[in-house]
């Protein structure tokens, strides 16, 4: 989602937490790579589309009808599909967090520390994107 916007926003605030997104996702994607390889675990190809068992998407994950809807979109549209679409990316990554620590996992010091820091990076970023989402006149996704 992050790569549509320099193409589809003029928006200083939308710009800038794409930015910051960007950047920590790629962060986050690199560590859980290594993790996995460590492990001698599979890791996904770049182009992973993140489906499930079953191919059902992962919480937050958009569908291929809601990204096309969004690459239509410019300007304040894009904007407030922008927001409203990682709003609940992000809450899909709480969902993730919350399954880990509901479970037996988030035993091993990394992953802990990893998934204490998603969660409370997601909830920063989420109340960012509500407020500039109120400020655009869209409703914000539960």
């Amino acid at each position: 989602m992050t790569g549509l916007v320099p193409s589809r926003s003029t928006n200083r605030d939308i710009t800038l937490i794409a930015k910051r997104i960007e950047a920590s996702q790629e962060d986050e994607i690199a560590l859980m790579r290594r993790w996995l390889q460590d492990r001698g675990q599979t890791v996904p190809d770049a182009n992973h589309d993140h489906s499930g068992a079953g191919a059902e998407l992962m919480p937050g994950m958009l569908t291929e009808e809601q990204f096309a809807e969004m690459k239509k979109a410019t300007g304040e549209d894009f904007d407030r599909a922008f927001t409203q679409n990682m709003i609940a990316h992000h809450l899909g990554a709480l969902q993730m967090v919350e399954k880990l620590f509901d479970g037996d996992g988030g035993q091993e010091t990394e992953i802990f520390t990893f998934a204490s820091h998603v969660d409370a990076d997601q909830r920063i970023e989420i109340d960012r994107m509500q407020k500039l989402l109120a400020q655009l006149g869209g409703p914000t996704p539960n």
